[in-house]
């Protein structure tokens, strides 16, 4: 069964633990040029006395029809059957960047070679039975993985009337 990690927007509160927790789970240095797979931004929202300021915190959506990889030259992403991960092979990608403005998520990264890189899923994690280093550190719960039917519907259950 395919899982997913969504997010719960309006619990998000910017901290960053989760764009800590995947840099720290990739060994990604930021000082060395790398570039982090999850991003948090904030969204202003309003007008004064009316604004409102969100979070949101992005990475690879692992998309079902996976649009980056059908953009791939090279057959360097793919798409994991048994866990639905979107994974990049290094060895296969030669920087050509088709996978850019594919991804309407604006995901794909680059290292100092030109070559992309992305979030895994931590697959790793995944294989041992837990689940990805974003959400285990989510302090107050906004990203969630499981399946993603039953993440809808729990959401729709906690947040309706």
């Amino acid at each position: 069964m395919k899982k997913e990690i969504i997010l719960v927007a309006n619990l998000c509160s910017g901290c960053g633990a989760c764009v800590v927790a995947c840099m720290d789970e990739n060994d990604i240095y930021p000082e060395k040029g790398q570039p982090a797979f999850r991003l948090v931004s904030k969204v202003e929202e309003g007008r004064f006395p009316d604004a409102v300021i969100r979070y949101v915190s992005a990475g690879c959506r692992h998309c079902a029809d996976s649009p980056c990889a059908a953009a791939c030259p090279t057959g360097a992403i793919t798409k994991n059957p048994d866990n639905g991960a979107v994974l990049v092979n290094r060895e296969l990608c030669t920087g050509c960047h088709n996978c850019a403005p594919a991804c309407p998520f604006g995901v794909p990264r680059y290292d100092a070679d030109g070559r992309m890189l992305k979030c895994d899923l931590c697959v790793d994690r995944l294989a041992a039975g837990l689940e990805p280093a974003c959400v285990r550190v989510c302090p107050l719960g906004a990203l969630r993985f499981g399946p993603a039917q039953e993440l809808t519907e729990q959401t729709e259950r906690k947040f309706a009337g």
